[in-house]
């Protein structure tokens, strides 16, 4: 078989998710090595960049029985941006962009949080380059467990899309073609692992 003309399987997934808590009511710190934050962007309008941030710290508090008093809080190391282009991360920690030398954090702060089974919305207020805008961001829960070090882990994935010139990162470049260098429209996406404070 040519492996090129083979198409992606659409059904594989990975295996099962593990459940070792009933209820995920709890106290929790982000496990950054095992978290990714994440977000694309379109590039000259015909390909997605990806990248994410590689230092940030956060906390969350989960309650299922009331919702309304879950809380989370991320502080993210603006510089740590990684696109896998040293250009390009030179560029986006830029004034042009973030601006990472007199805004060395990005922040976000749960304002309400709202469950429906498996499913939650958090919103919240996200802060960068001194503008703090809100942002609804839906997560599915992915499972809980027990790792081989003895920490209770729960697992959520979600995203959400913003525009970037709301926190005034307008930097851009027309092209010929029509259109323009960099989207406005940016995707976030998330990958959470937290483990349970003692």
């Amino acid at each position: 078989m040519n492996f090129f003309s083979r198409k992606s399987d659409k059904t594989e997934t990975f295996d099962a998710p593990t459940t070792v808590l009933d209820d995920v009511t709890g106290d929790y710190t982000i496990d950054a090595s095992h978290t990714r934050l994440g977000f694309s962007a379109r590039h000259a309008m015909v390909t997605t960049v990806r990248g994410q941030f590689k230092e940030f710290e956060g906390t969350a508090h989960v309650d299922t029985a009331n919702p309304a008093a879950s809380s989370v809080k991320v502080v993210i190391k603006t510089a740590s941006i990684d696109t896998g282009s040293a250009d390009r991360d030179g560029h986006l920690q830029s004034a042009d962009f973030f601006d990472a030398a007199n805004n060395p954090e990005i922040t976000f702060v749960s304002t309400d949080v709202k469950r429906d089974g498996s499913d939650w919305t958090v919103t919240g207020d996200l802060t960068i380059k001194d503008v703090t805008k809100p942002v609804t961001i839906e997560f599915e829960e992915t499972g809980s467990a027990q790792d081989p070090f003895g920490n209770t882990r729960i697992g959520f994935e979600g995203g959400t899309t913003i525009n970037r010139k709301d926190w005034g990162l307008t930097w851009n470049a027309a092209l010929e073609t029509g259109g323009v260098l960099v989207s406005e429209k940016i995707k976030l996406d998330f990958d959470i692992s937290a483990i349970k404070n003692a």
